[in-house]
Parts: structure tokens; sequence; C-alpha cells
């Protein structure tokens, strides 16, 4: 992301890796019972369990389940500047959703009970007119930091935006 003149960033963030704690634990479960069915095969096929078959087949699963789970996160990026909020989502393809920051009008966040005692949540952006977009940073870590990052933000849009007495004045 290319930043505007006098351009600063408050935020540059990937979803949190406990936000998809799910899918992580589902990962585990499908590593286990790959490696059940492999020893149940290699039972049935040779009257013998092949251990090292076994371990193989679901570190392959585990590894797989840890790499895809890193490229989920880090294919999306949220970006709060002194000027705007960017949702980057991605890594060969891009697809970018900006928004100014004086066309924010709510934030809201959503936790869920789980949510909560893993620390992330969701920020919800409502912009000013019909974006057609649903303006969302999922899975954040301390999603009311984010909020008050946003506030901090449109603080200094609106300082800066205002005439300098000094300089109305003469002085």
């Amino acid at each position: 992301m290319e930043l505007a003149p006098g351009e600063e960033v408050f935020f540059h963030g990937h979803p949190s890796w406990r936000s998809i704690a799910s899918f992580y634990i589902r990962g585990l479960v499908i590593a286990v019972i790959v490696g059940v069915l492999a020893g149940i095969v290699t039972d049935v096929a040779s009257k013998s369990l092949s251990v090292p078959l076994v371990v193989l087949a679901v570190l392959v699963v585990s590894v797989v389940v840890v790499a895809w789970g890193f490229l989920r996160r880090w294919r999306t990026t949220y970006t709060i500047t002194n000027q705007r909020l960017t949702i980057q989502i991605g890594l060969l393809g891009r697809e970018v959703h900006e928004t100014r920051l004086e066309r924010v009008q709510n934030v809201n966040t959503r936790q869920s009970v789980i949510s909560r005692m893993l620390r992330v949540g969701t920020v919800d952006f409502d912009t000013a007119g019909e974006s057609g977009y649903d303006f969302t940073f999922h899975g954040v870590s301390d999603p009311h930091q984010i909020v008050r990052t946003v506030d901090r933000a449109i603080h200094e849009l609106q300082r800066r935006a205002q005439p300098d007495p000094q300089r109305q004045s003469g002085v």
C-alpha cells in the first residue's frame, strides 16, 4: 500500500492466529482421523500396523493444515492511517477495499464468549453511503484497541482539518 503525502500508519496487521483456532482444532481432528485410516489400511493390506506410515500421514496433514491456516491469515491485511481504512485480500491476486476516515460513522465490535476468551473479535465500520461492501476487520486481536486507534485517527484527521487560529489572525 502506497501512502499519500502526510499519511501516517496507525495500525497495519493481519487477523490473529487465535481467530482461526477452530480451524486448527478441526485440522488436528482430521489429521488423527487420517492417521487412524492409514493404520487400518496398512493393517489390512500387510497384516501389520505400519507406525511410520501412520506418523507420516498425521504429520503431512498437520503441516498442510498449519500452512493453510498461515496463508488464510496472511492473505488479509488491515491498515488504519490518518486518512483511510484499507482491507487488502489476496497473495497472488489482490482485492483492495478502502474507505476515507471522514466516511466512518459508527464503529462496532462483536465478540462471542469464545472470542472473548481468545481475545479476538470483529470490528465493523458503518460508512456513509452504500458501498456494497461489508467493511469489517475480522478476527483481530484486541478489537477495542482497534476502535481506539480508529478514534485517534479520526481525531487526528479532524485536528488537521481545523484552520490554524494563528495563521488566520496573521500572527
